[in-house]
């Protein structure tokens, strides 16, 4: 009929009668009525901080857990963080807990999930718990970066560089991370028929940078491929207006007319267009091979005209000059003897001069 039962120091005893929560034993020896086995007595440690049992909701009912242990009971959208003796311990998910608090100093908080964006002082304490791992969700956003956070699909907020939490299992949590760097796009190998109907390769680039990130994720789905489409079209239009001859005088003109366009469409998904060039064309093998042509016959009659320049300039210097000997006998004379003296050195002749009628006589001679 009786039950001895022993509660050792540092426990207590939880007496269960016909299944349900009776009491609470101090440690010590006891006898305990137990007519029919119909009481069972199952021993605490006050020393473990939290308090185990299947039936924890009948032993919290009655009462006697008010002086002795921290009762939780939390809520779908709750979840409790936990510090045993001031060390971080765990997080707790919805449910009823109680805690020991006559040998172990607890202290426990309790949040609120539907605040999804989870903050504390002691965050760092509380990821590296494998616990506050599991129930949260990190996210870096790295220098030079903005993240767009969406909570359930709706916008919220763009995020600046750092380091932010939320917890899993209260909402869809996505962050998209934007790229604020300028970037550059490149166009390459873009087959555009001119107006003369003459087909030339293109390839080009653009440098954007991004200036609205929720605009730039919301907007597009991928802004490098649209600034590329975009570039396509505008080259298309612009270099298809043009003449081969005109597009190859002035490429920097159709350059700056695609920068217009495409800067103009850019800016209505948060992305600013800083630069566009054109930065190789590439003609077929017959179109290079008749430029070259064009190239060398330019340059020939160019060649050419430089020639008879420099024929005209020395024809007309010896017409000055036959028409100043002409004009002065004396300097005539002088020429005359200069050649003569020219014709004598070479041929190893020697010319004595006399009389004026010899020295005509002589150059007649020669």
């Amino acid at each position: 009929m009786f039950k001895l039962i022993y509660i050792p120091a540092d426990k207590v005893g939880l007496k269960f009668k016909d299944g349900r929560f009776d009491r609470l034993i101090e440690a010590g020896t006891r006898f305990v009525f137990n007519p029919l086995g119909r009481i069972q007595v199952r021993v605490a440690d006050l020393r473990a901080p939290q308090l185990f049992s299947e039936r924890l909701d009948q032993i919290v009912a009655s009462g006697v857990l008010d002086e002795r242990a921290v009762v939780l009971d939390l809520a779908d959208h709750e979840r409790a963080l936990v510090w045993i003796d001031g060390r971080f311990a765990n997080v707790l998910p919805a449910g009823l807990y109680a805690f020991w608090t006559t040998h172990r100093k607890v202290r426990t908080e309790v949040v609120d999930t539907r605040q999804v964006r989870f903050n504390h002082p002691e965050i760092n304490a509380v990821l590296q718990s494998p616990g506050g791992r599991a129930a949260l969700q990190v996210v870096i956003v790295e220098r030079e970066e903005a993240g767009v956070l969406f909570v359930d699909g709706a916008f919220v907020e763009t995020l600046k560089p750092g380091r932010y939490t939320f917890w899993k299992d209260a909402a869809r949590v996505n962050v998209v991370p934007v790229d604020l760097k300028e970037t550059t796009v490149d166009i390459a190998g873009q087959d555009i028929m001119t107006a003369d109907k003459v087909t030339l390769r293109l390839n080009a680039q653009l440098t954007y940078r991004v200036t609205d990130a929720r605009a730039a994720v919301t907007t597009v789905d991928d802004i490098a491929q649209t600034l590329y489409r975009e570039a396509q079209l505008a080259l298309r239009a612009i270099v298809g207006g043009r003449d081969l001859d005109a597009f190859l005088a002035d490429k920097e003109a159709v350059a700056a007319e695609a920068l217009q366009t495409v800067r103009k469409r850019a800016q209505t998904f948060g992305v600013e267009v800083l630069a566009a060039g054109v930065r190789d064309v590439i003609l077929p093998g017959e179109m290079k091979d008749l430029m070259n042509k064009v190239t060398e016959a330019k340059k020939a009659a160019e060649a050419q005209l430089i020639t008879r320049r420099e024929e005209t300039a020395a024809l007309r210097s010896q017409a000055n000059t036959a028409k100043l000997l002409a004009d002065n006998p004396t300097l005539m004379r002088l020429r005359e003897l200069e050649v003569l003296e020219q014709i004598a050195s070479k041929a190893n002749l020697n010319v004595v001069l006399g009389e004026q009628g010899l020295a005509d006589r002589v150059m007649k001679l020669l």
